[in-house]
């Protein structure tokens, strides 16, 4: 394992450096070709899409390096930053709202045990700050991958849902060819929205976005 800590010839400025080099990575999800078949189809990354639904630099991102544990399948040599969805809080019109994006650039969203963890995590917090949740959906489902892990994740998501209803608004869109439990997850929450292609919604401003 690489050494972090200040030492002669790696001091505070190298570490913050390596840090911004992390964070740069992790931004770019799956890399920037699968970035720009994105854009092809007329459709925004998960922090693009963050990024217009909440006010400028409000957002707070939740374990931005986090990877998955699978070893089967030649997984252990394919990993990313993330993991696939992007978690965190920020605001909207000034009012604190907790939002999770599924990233399609990475394993086409689907969720894995790690990529699950996020996502209670932002639910949990959503609930103890009696704050809304948003869900930004563009998920093939479940990582087949990982198999019962995956489906085990499901099953803490949708516990979730079920211990939210009522407490707090839970909103979910359909932004890209969701499948799985990235449809039966946002048919548990209070309002339930999909976008045309390439990909419409309204904002509360009734404005017309293209995320």
């Amino acid at each position: 394992m690489a050494n972090i800590y200040p030492t002669k010839g790696n001091g505070l400025k190298s570490i913050l450096e390596q840090l911004e080099e992390r964070r740069s990575k992790a931004r770019l999800g799956g890399g920037q070709a699968r970035i720009d078949t994105q854009h092809a189809k007329g459709k925004l990354t998960a922090r693009e899409r963050i990024s217009l639904l909440l006010d400028e630099d409000s957002f707070e991102e939740f374990d931005m390096f986090v990877s998955h544990r699978c070893t089967d399948f030649g997984m252990e040599d394919k990993g990313f930053p993330g993991d696939g969805v992007v978690t965190g809080w920020g605001t909207i019109n000034g009012r604190k709202t907790f939002v999770f994006a599924q990233d399609f650039t990475v394993f086409g969203g689907s969720l894995s045990e790690t990529n699950a963890r996020k996502i209670c995590k932002v639910q949990e917090m959503a609930i103890k700050h009696g704050a809304p949740i948003i869900g930004l959906n563009d998920s093939g489902g479940a990582r087949i991958q990982e198999g019962v892990a995956s489906l085990g994740g499901y099953a803490d998501v949708f516990q979730n849902n079920v211990l939210a209803s009522g407490v707090i608004p839970q909103i979910s869109v359909i932004m890209g060819p969701c499948a799985g439990g990235a449809v039966y997850s946002p048919a548990l929450t209070d309002l339930f929205l999909w976008c045309a292609i390439p990909a419409i919604c309204l904002s509360q401003d009734q404005t017309w976005l293209k995320l």
